[in-house]
């Protein structure tokens, strides 16, 4: 008698930028969630499909769970929380490099209170020295009951593999949520937005990121061969921030629409048009009517 087929959900936890998203393009095998060296990278709950051999995995990648400033802030710490009791699995990732602090212990107690089981991921293995993990194992090892272990490096790959198997391994049986091939559930338009939001994070300086956001304007697929028409509103919150997007003569601004087209174009597998525009939307983060005009929904 063939095994049963097993699916479920599994949501990736802790705190901003210790890796969620690489690891879930590393997981899926294609990019689906925006990455930078910066904390607070993903701010909407990114859903990722992995077709694994006799299971089906999907995973949420949420916002990082930090102490909230702004109301963005708090929706992305309430979005990072929500439905997490509902899931099959959670993921509790950090990072090798320091003893745990006050943030992760209340992630730990937040996850470990919700019921599914809980497994620690220390990722960014391959940035220190064996001897090294092992003492942040056992200095992370009692911030919960953790059910599994798993040191990995989301950016080399390193322990990927054993770690997707071994998820496979325990989710329950099941018929697949989504048809073979299907990655994300998100749509195209949001994807290309949030491509370009990542190129100006990528691009500027660091106080620069937090108060951007991309508004998609167009998405015409015009056929007969021609490139689909993408026009966007890159919206910073002061007006001198433009200045620094648009660059010396637009160079920025050309950067940055040149590598955003390059990563649209390997996503939808044809030729695009990019039109960048930007705008200053004063303190858009704290008001609601902007947020939700920009898909949040306090």
């Amino acid at each position: 008698m063939a095994p049963a087929f097993r699916s479920g959900f599994v949501a990736l936890a802790g705190r901003p930028n210790v890796g969620k998203s690489t690891l879930l393009n590393h997981l899926v095998g294609q990019k689906v969630a925006i990455t930078a060296n910066r904390p607070q990278t993903t701010r909407n709950r990114i859903t990722g499909v992995l077709h694994g051999d006799g299971f089906q995995a999907v995973f949420l990648d949420n916002p990082g769970i930090h102490r909230p400033t702004h109301t963005l802030n708090q929706i992305m710490v309430k979005t990072a929380l929500e439905g997490l009791g509902e899931m099959d699995l959670l993921l509790l990732m950090v990072e090798p490099d320091r003893h745990p602090g006050g943030g992760d212990q209340y992630i730990a107690d937040a996850l470990r209170d919700l019921g599914p089981p809980v497994w620690l991921l220390i990722n960014k293995i391959d940035m220190v020295a064996r001897p090294q993990v092992l003492a942040v194992i056992d200095a992370f090892k009692d911030l919960a009951p953790f059910a599994e272990i798993f040191p990995i490096s989301a950016h080399t790959g390193l322990g990927v593999a054993e770690l997707a198997q071994a998820i496979g391994a325990v989710l329950p049986a099941g018929p697949p949520y989504f048809p073979a091939g299907m990655i994300t559930d998100l749509p195209e338009q949001f994807v290309v937005s949030e491509l370009i939001r990542e190129q100006v994070i990528r691009r500027m300086r660091e106080e620069l990121p937090y108060g951007v956001a991309v508004r998609l304007d167009a998405f015409e697929e015009r056929g007969e061969g021609r490139p689909t028409f993408v026009a966007a509103t890159i919206l910073v919150e002061r007006e001198g921030h433009k200045g620094m997007v648009i660059g010396v003569g637009g160079a920025q601004l050309k950067a940055i629409g040149t590598a955003a087209r390059t990563a649209i174009e390997r996503l939808l597998g044809s030729r695009i048009y990019l039109d960048l525009r930007v705008t200053a939307a004063p303190n858009w983060r704290n008001e609601v009517a902007k947020l939700r005009a920009l898909g949040f929904e306090p």
